[in-house]
This record gives C-alpha cells, structure tokens and sequence, in this order.
C-alpha cells in the first residue's frame, strides 16, 4: 500500500495527541479528486475536533487526519470528476467529516474544489477558504450586510475576523471592530472605520444601533451586543448557536454560522484577492512536522491572520 507522511491522531485529547507519521495515500472514488497539499491552515475547528468537542455529531473513525484548508494541485480525478484535471491548481474548504489536509494529499469531492487565485502562493492560498467562507457566509447570508450599512465585528484582528473587515468594507458597509490595542493600526489599514479596544473600554458604551454584530469570541460578547444592535438587525455567531429568545426580546434576528463548502463563493473570492481588493494575512508559518506547536499559538487566539502547515 502507499504511504504518506501526515499528522494524526489516534485518540482525542490536547496537542501531544498529534503525531506526524506514516500513513496510507487515498485515492480518489467517483466524483472526488486527490490533492497534492502543498499548505493547509490551522483553525480553531481542528483543536476542537482534536478534544473530542465534535466526537457525538461526526462519528470519526479513527486514526485521524485534522486539517479543513487546502491548497495544491490536482495529482489525480476519480471517475465522473470532470471539471478539473491533473495539474490544476486548486483551493478548498473540504468536508469537516473526513479526514483532512494535515497530509501530503487529501480527497476531496470535486464539487468542494476551486481553482486558487493566481496571484498568491499556495502558502497564502491555503489561509483563505474557512474563515472567508465563514465571513462571507456570516455577513452576507446570515447577516444579509449592505451598503451603507454598519457592522461590529467582534475579534477583527484575527482570521474570520481580518476577512470580515474587507469583505464588509469591499460591499460599502461601515466596520467597527474590537482588538487589543496592538492591533489598532492593522485593521485600519483593512478598512476599518472604527476599532475599539476592549481592555479599555466596553464596546457597548460607544456603539449604538449597529445593523450586524458578527461574534468570533462569544462568551459574554453576546448577551452584551444585543443591545447594540438596531430592531430588526441580525447578530450572527460562528461559534455557539445564540438565544433566540433573548434575540426576540430585543427585537432582533440571531443566526449561527457553521461554514459550509462553496465554490461559488470561492471563485469570487479569489477573484477578489487576484484584483488586489482582498489581502490575506499571515501570522506564522510552521512545517507540517510541527503541527503540534502550531496548533498551540493558535489556541492563544491572538493571533493575527492565519497560521499556515507548509507541506511542499
């Protein structure tokens, strides 16, 4: 059988669970695709998928491959995969109940694979598809954000959240965002019109009626944003599902968003990113090797932009 290096994990349980070895090469059945990863992204996702948080609604089969980013290239296409061919150069959000692109290749169905925009790297490609699909997917279709209107995002420095700022700027909206004071000059210069650190001050002293409050933290942020948020504006959560009762008391919409593969929104995002209106922020690059270690500055959640795996 063929074999390949990748990073699994045999049982759930924190980063020492992680191992980077052997393991057999897929191949791609009818429909799928095998990709050469050349760099996948570390999420917040992984780590809770490697605790076990997902274990009662996805029944994994372990051993395991984490890793729901990719960018590489076409190394082969199953039956009935006629879209893409051998040598193209693809990005992805893959499905979360398979296993993943901590690897050297990685199946994915077809219908789940773009071609990558032209003008980045696989290293920078592979930052993009989960927390773009997840602020595209937070503010437009949960959010149904406009032009002309505003927008607190809550986390603006971090993956989702550096996305949701210039995606919510590129469509006309106003962005407010809360970030360390560290991160005040980076998210102006993505667009922000406001940013509010919230070691000092509480966001809900200064913000009023606000069309959409895009959560990336939860804890405590939402029952402190409903306030802020205009009757009949939305606030939307990428992590917990939010209360829809307290929602209705104050007059207002409540979504949960749980990013779903897209290549639509794919193509226009890379289209995006190639005209040169979307930038993609990279915070560290490890090896593949050390997917431990990066899974461990991730879980610090202050990271600005993204951690990327270099498998190539």
């Amino acid at each position: 059988m063929a074999t390949m290096k990748a990073v699994r994990l045999h049982e759930y349980g924190g980063p020492e669970v992680l191992q980077y070895e052997d393991a057999p090469k897929p191949a791609p059945a009818a429909g799928e695709v095998l990709i050469r990863v050349h760099s996948t992204s570390v999420n917040p996702v992984d780590r809770g998928v490697r605790d076990g948080l997902f274990k009662e609604r996805i029944k994994y089969k372990l051993p395991m491959i984490l890793g729901w980013d990719v960018s590489g290239v076409i190394e082969a296409v199953g039956s009935g995969a006629t879209r893409l061919k051998v040598g193209d150069e693809v990005y992805s959000r893959p499905d979360i109940g398979r296993d993943g692109a901590y690897a050297d290749y990685v199946v994915v169905k077809e219908s789940e694979v773009a071609l990558k925009p032209k003008s980045i790297d696989h290293i920078h490609a592979a930052a993009i598809p989960l927390t773009a699909l997840t602020a595209w997917q937070a503010l437009f279709d949960a959010g149904e954000l406009s032009a002309g209107q505003t927008v607190l995002i809550h986390g603006a420095a971090g993956g989702v959240g550096s996305f949701a700022v210039q995606l919510a700027k590129i469509k006309g909206a106003r962005v407010i965002g809360t970030a360390s004071q560290k991160n005040h000059e980076y998210l102006r210069g993505l667009g922000a019109d406001q940013v509010i650190d919230y070691n000092t001050t509480k966001f809900e002293d200064v913000v009023h009626d606000v069309d959409v409050v895009l959560d990336t933290i939860t804890h405590d942020t939402a029952d402190r944003s409903y306030g802020v948020i205009r009757k009949g504006g939305t606030y939307v959560s990428i992590l917990m599902p939010p209360s829809q009762e307290k929602a209705a008391a104050h007059g207002i919409h409540a979504a949960h968003v749980f990013v779903q593969p897209n290549i639509g929104q794919l193509n226009e995002i890379a289209k995006l990113v190639d005209s040169g209106k979307l930038k993609v922020n990279i915070e560290k690059v490890f090896p593949l090797s050390e997917a431990r270690a990066a899974q461990e500055l991730n879980a610090t959640r202050h990271t600005r932009g993204k951690i990327v795996l270099r498998v190539v």
